[in-house]
């Protein structure tokens, strides 16, 4: 509080009350009367960043629960957020002013939109998470605009009452609120869009007869035994209860009229975008793998419907049938060629108590709720969020499986792979482009040695999967390059799947084709250059024990957020390093990989526990041939012919010659015994492979 005037966080204040001792808030007041609070959301909600922490924002609100300014106080998120402009961060969180908690109440905190940056989708969600949540946290204490405090139940927890198995008709349903029902017709519509007074749509009314049926919708819990007997038949409510995991519920949705509450999501394959379940906080979004198509309703005296569709709700959205809920719907008419205008109408839900029971459980009985029921919450809104994350990037999940696939199969089948030199040089200037386009420029999927720093932290602190799980394609990679350092060591990555690398390799293609000359290191100084890149790692890595922040600071040595994540968009300092280490390996190919790159280091230090060596080599490499040695692009073999796999890159370069008939001394000789035997008795010998090759 002491950098940031009061008044920037509730206009019009102009001191600070005492924090109060039952929530931790500041009032903000004005001649010394109370006209909003302050308050710093790592207070109310633990949501943390890629770094493993919370990521500090103050808010002010005023008495009628709308935000009246955001301030980003401090993070630890350098991989993103460091070099990203002030301005941009400034005006993604003083966005927030004028957001009404009593409309984000209402919608499950769905009620705005999402501005994301490029570079740093993570950090804004974590953010926007953390913003919302802890608002309707002090809004609902505090009574702010009539929003109630969340109510502690301490009678006993309500359960479905799986016993009841009755069958009923379609009237008994209805009658008794197992089925509600909302019915819309087209003057209704219409009323809707003139009401919400957008001149586009109200020129557009819906056509036809105002009595016409606009849309007929009906909700219901399909899993519960009664209801779902009734509805589904036997057979179909067996097949619902198969499909559903323990803690999972259905709701079943029929419609009919002219609108379609599945949505162009249905039709897509994608994601229901014209419906939401919304209970309290909690908002679930339907996808495909979710939906199940319902052939008939079975309740006799049930109605004919256009559409009638099973959903399921995942156990970890957080739901509780015995609880309110309901399905907001959401009516779009088109404006424009592509632009549109929305409107929501809500159909409530409440299950009939006939259908639940006290649950009996010691468990429940001794109260639960009030002692572990916070953290328990807290600790499902962080992992909502990351699955939600991981929801949404689901196809760059599987792009990125699928390639890491691909390289994992070049590496079992090297040999076959590099038989012949032209597929192995395009398959590798392809699969550079693809890591550097779309993995870097494209997804900002580059690792970094805060990432090691950071988890290295986490081990001495408190250590959670669900810090590093916010960033699915970064995890993916870590995943992997631990697999990977088995394996193959640190070349896996650093030779693949790193953006700047790959910038770096097709710059000095380029370089090649333009007949820059290219410089070899003497190997004595390059074997002392070396040790360069470890030293560095070595000081981050003290640093980070005294200071992480410190640390991260440091570790701009790194050009990746310049080069990679930003796409030079930084101040000219950060650019002009980025293109001298760029300009560097136009002459000394890798050059910063090579000297510089402590994540290389550090990926190298474990990498030594590989279980295996797969790159092949003949007594004669380095005694007398030294061909792999002169064409290895980063000199990581030895003058007498041993590969260091702390340095090497694993491009596969020297399989490439150690199968080369014209290149390899070791092939061009068998093959020349080989010609000399066929013409002296007439018989053809067989190819030899590099095993009987190396033997002779």
């Amino acid at each position: 509080m002491e950098n940031v005037e009061i008044g920037e966080l509730v206009p019009g204040a102009d001191s600070v009350g005492p924090l109060r001792t039952d929530v931790p808030v500041f009032p903000a007041l004005k001649a010394g009367e109370t006209i909003g609070w302050v308050y710093l959301t790592s207070d109310f909600v633990s949501t943390t960043g890629y770094s493993g922490k919370p990521i500090h924002t103050l808010v002010g609100v005023d008495a009628n629960a709308v935000i009246t300014g955001v301030r980003l106080v401090k993070h630890s998120e350098p991989i993103v957020l460091i070099g990203i402009p002030d301005a941009k961060i400034r005006a993604v969180t003083e966005g927030y002013a004028g957001l009404d908690l009593k409309a984000e109440a209402a919608s499950g905190g769905s009620a705005h939109d999402l501005d994301i940056i490029s570079g740093a989708t993570v950090t804004i969600m974590v953010i926007d998470d953390s913003i919302v949540r802890s608002g309707l946290k002090v809004s609902r204490t505090l009574g702010l605009g009539g929003l109630a405090p969340e109510k502690v139940d301490t009678g006993p927890r309500m359960i479905v009452d799986t016993d009841q198995q009755n069958i009923e008709d379609w009237m008994t349903l209805t009658g008794d609120g197992s089925l509600r029902r909302m019915s819309l017709d087209v003057a209704q519509i219409n009323d809707a869009f003139v009401q919400q007074g957008d001149e586009r749509a109200i020129k557009r009314p819906e056509e036809g007869p105002d009595t016409d049926t606009f849309i007929d919708l009906y909700l219901t819990l399909a899993d519960v035994p009664s209801i779902g007997l009734s509805l589904l038949g036997e057979a179909e409510y067996a097949n619902l209860k198969k499909r559903l995991k323990e803690g999972d519920h259905a709701i079943l949705v029929a419609g009919r009229g002219r609108y379609s509450f599945k949505g162009s999501g249905y039709v897509r394959g994608g994601i229901f975008d014209r419906i939401q379940l919304i209970q309290d906080d909690i908002s679930v979004r339907f996808h495909d793998r979710q939906h199940n198509r319902v052939g008939e309703i079975a309740a006799e005296g049930a109605p004919t419907f256009t559409e009638k569709d099973l959903f399921i709700i995942p156990a970890e959205s957080g739901f509780d049938p015995a609880k309110d809920f309901r399905l907001q719907l959401l009516v779009q008419r088109a404006v424009g060629p592509i632009d549109k205008v929305f409107l929501t109408f809500d159909l409530g839900y409440r299950l009939p108590a006939t259908y639940l029971r006290p649950e009996t459980s010691v468990a429940s009985a001794v109260q639960p709720a009030a002692t572990s029921s916070a953290a328990e919450d807290e600790k499902a809104a962080v992992q909502q969020l990351w699955k939600r994350i991981w929801n949404d990037r689901k196809v760059d999940v599987i792009i990125l499986g699928a390639a890491v696939a691909v390289l994992t199969l070049v590496f079992f089948f090297q040999m076959q792979v590099t038989k012949n030199e032209r597929f192995t040089f395009w398959f590798r200037i392809g699969f550079l482009t693809f890591t550097l386009v779309w993995l870097g420029w494209m997804e900002n999927a580059q690792l970094s040695v805060v990432n090691v720093l950071a988890f290295f932290s986490a081990l001495t602190s408190e250590f959670s999967w669900d810090a590093f799980l916010m960033d699915p394609l970064v995890f993916l990679l870590w995943f992997s390059v631990a697999a990977a350092l088995l394996f193959w060591g640190r070349g896996a990555y650093c030779g693949w799947l790193c953006p700047f690398g790959a910038l770096q390799e097709l710059t000095n293609r380029v370089a090649k084709l333009c007949r820059i000359p290219q410089i070899e290191v003497p190997w004595g100084l390059h074997e002392r250059l070396w040790p360069v890149k470890y030293i560095i790692f070595l000081g981050l890595f003290g640093l980070s024990l005294y200071s992480l922040d410190v640390a991260e600071h440091y570790a701009e040595v790194e050009p990746f957020k310049t080069a990679i994540i930003l796409k030079f968009q930084r101040a000219w300092p950060f650019v002009l390093f980025a293109v001298a280490l760029l300009a560097a390996g136009l002459f000394i190919e890798r050059f910063y990989c090579r000297y510089l790159c402590p994540l290389g280091a550090a990926l190298a230090i474990p990498a030594r526990l590989r279980m295996f060596d797969w790159l092949k080599r003949y007594r004669e490499c380095g005694n007398p041939c030294n061909r792999c040695a002169k064409e290895c692009m980063v000199q990581a073999i030895h003058p007498e012919g041993n590969i260091n796999p702390n340095e090497c890159l694993n491009c596969l370069h020297c399989q490439v010659l150690y199968q080369h008939d014209q290149k390899c001394p070791v092939c061009i000789k068998k093959l020349a015994k080989r010609k000399r035997f066929e013409v002296q008795t007439g018989i053809r010998k067989p190819e030899p492979d590099a095993k009987s090759a190396r033997a002779e």
